[in-house]
């Protein structure tokens, strides 16, 4: 493959680096580099031929010496011992395959070494003839779910949110260089947090949307154009996505961007209201979203709680949401581990980041014996860590907490005994195995684990990966009756791969009146970061800053969670 100049070529190879080392569970740190320095090049407009020649590669964000030596070779030589070490011996274009559900790296590499495959669609003829059910280690049941998996691929892709919004906000600051754009906005699923984004959505506001429009399909992200107007454009990216760009008047900018931001439902909603008073929605004059909503009689609404569940009658009744939970209350680090168990940080680094957060109390949580793999702590391990809180407590100016991560057992018990939880001041109750029991069994489970006099946080609630693996099978209002019952909180869990308790779930229990903690499910001081999206989870659910325990003072947030029923 000739990869001389070849900016997007260079930026798939490293993007193929970053996921096969995500595979096979290597430094997520390392990983995360190879990406960024694809999205680097990616946006990279300027010659890269001259800056690789004149060696100025580590100007560019985000490419340190190593990286800009690989991406170098790539550009000289057109291949990369570096890459090659970490891909093995699998040709470039079969890499891609450890994006797809089921296909990894052994398995990729069995097709090659058996079948002489060299490409994707190598692959695919193979799964579809039925040799590849021949191979011994794979089998007619897993070829037909790797082809299942394969044709899913195929079609538009989705990605979590934290990477959408990367890519968004490298689209947001492309429109903004144009000098005739005079405001702009990510939308759509981005600007309203959902978890799992397919689409990107731009607005603009520019008296020449014909100039802008022809920009932005310049972009080196852009890989096809689906359609083009004068006034709005739809692309696929080279990551896979899809993007829409509107670009309306500065007048009605307002209207534009909330029309691109709702889901549909809301925007119906919004259009029937605005009928009603004789008005045409996305003709209602103003420069901000707020211009509109004023003119429909309605406060200003969130952006992630525009989807249509009854945001619109509460807002018509008199709801303000002016204590809908922000980043700004949240008071305490929740739900966070260390080296103790599979943390990347000690006790001190962790609290150190957390103080220089502002945030005025840390949970260290972390894992029971059962999770052997993430180097659970045993009974007495565990008392010794609480002997080197106690003594770094007197070090630091946050009030630390002991706590840990205990599991759900199969039957419903949980890891530590009630000698050991009774010492704890915070216990997190997590599924870690075992996620495929039937839906009683699960809600038996669950219930039983749930329903101990101790205080504790329900963690992930759901054990969902996204877009790895769905949620656990219950009767989750079974289980909300058993929590209203019991001393227990609900986790919002930030992490941006689980992102549970769903956002949608989050109301019946509200009502129920369970309280909910928002955490971090830190296992490095860079995860702390994890507690906006969690933050922006609870704010599509409706939590206000009432419902959520570490909203309060490090005191009472410890007097809660050391209650015993």
């Amino acid at each position: 493959m000739n990869l001389d100049k070849d900016k997007a070529a260079i930026a798939a190879r490293l993007r193929q680096a970053g996921a096969m080392l995500r595979f096979r569970g290597e430094s997520l740190h390392r990983a995360r580099a190879y990406e960024r320095g694809a999205e680097t090049i990616e946006a990279f407009s300027g010659d890269l031929q001259r800056l690789v020649s004149e060696g100025r590669l580590t100007e560019l964000p985000g490419i340190g010496r190593s990286l800009a030596a690989t991406i170098t070779a790539l550009i000289q030589e057109g291949q990369s011992a570096t890459l090659e070490r970490i891909s093995g011996d699998l040709p470039g274009p079969l890499a891609e395959l450890i994006n797809v559900r089921g296909f990894t790296p052994r398995r990729i590499q069995l097709l090659h070494d058996r079948l002489d495959v060299a490409t994707v669609e190598d692959v695919r003829g193979a799964l579809a003839s039925g040799a590849a059910a021949q191979v011994k280690g794979i089998g007619p049941v897993v070829a037909d779910k790797l082809l299942a998996a394969l044709d899913r691929s195929a079609g538009p892709r989705q990605t979590l949110l934290p990477e959408a919004a990367r890519l968004a906000a490298r689209l947001l600051n492309h429109l903004r260089s144009q000098p005739s754009v005079v405001q702009s906005s990510v939308a759509g699923t981005v600007r309203r947090c959902v978890e799992v984004v397919g689409e990107l959505n731009l607005v603009a506001a520019s008296a020449g949307p014909e100039e802008v429009v022809a920009s932005f399909l310049r972009h080196p992200a852009v890989a096809a154009v689906v359609q083009r107007n004068a006034a709005d454009c739809t692309v696929r990216l080279r990551q896979g996505l899809s993007a829409t760009l509107t670009v309306a008047a500065p007048a009605t900018f307002g209207a534009a961007l909330l029309c691109a931001t709702g889901a549909t439902a809301h925007v119906d909603q919004l259009a029937q209201r605005a009928r009603a008073l004789g008005l045409a929605l996305d003709q209602i004059p103003g420069a901000t979203e707020w211009d509109v909503y004023r003119a429909l009689g309605l406060c200003l609404i969130p952006p992630e709680l525009r989807e249509g569940r009854g945001e619109l009658a509460a807002a018509a009744a008199g709801d303000t949401f002016a204590d809908l939970v922000t980043d700004e209350d949240v008071r305490g680090a929740v739900h966070c581990h260390s080296v103790h168990s599979d943390g990347n940080a000690t006790i001190a680094e962790m609290a150190a980041g957390a103080a220089r957060l502002g945030l005025s109390y840390l949970t260290v949580t972390d894992h029971s014996p059962a999770a052997a793999y993430a180097g659970g702590l045993s009974a007495e391990a565990l008392r010794q860590q609480g002997r080197e809180i106690d003594q770094l407590q007197e070090q630091v100016p946050l009030l630390l907490l002991r706590g840990a991560e205990c599991d759900i057992l199969a039957d419903g018990s949980l890891d530590y005994g009630e000698d050991v939880r009774d010492e704890l001041d915070v216990v997190i109750a997590s599924i870690h195995e075992r996620h495929k029991m039937d839906a009683a069994a699960m809600t038996t489970r669950l219930a039983r684990a749930l329903g101990h006099r101790r205080f504790k946080i329900w963690g992930h609630p759901l054990g969902r990966l996204l877009l790895r693996r769905p949620p656990v099978a219950c009767d989750f209002e079974a289980i909300l009756d058993v929590l209203a019952g019991s001393p227990s909180a609900i986790e919002v869990n930030g992490s941006p791969y689980r992102l549970d308790l769903p956002a949608e779930l989050i109301p019946a229990a509200r009502r129920r009146g369970i309280k909910f903690v928002i955490s971090a499910d830190a296992h490095s001081v860079a995860e702390f970061g994890n507690l906006r999206s969690g933050v922006a989870v609870a704010r599509r659910g409706g939590l206000r800053r009432g419902d959520v325990l570490n909203t309060l003072p490090a005191e009472e947030f410890a007097r809660v969670t050391r209650s015993h029923g």
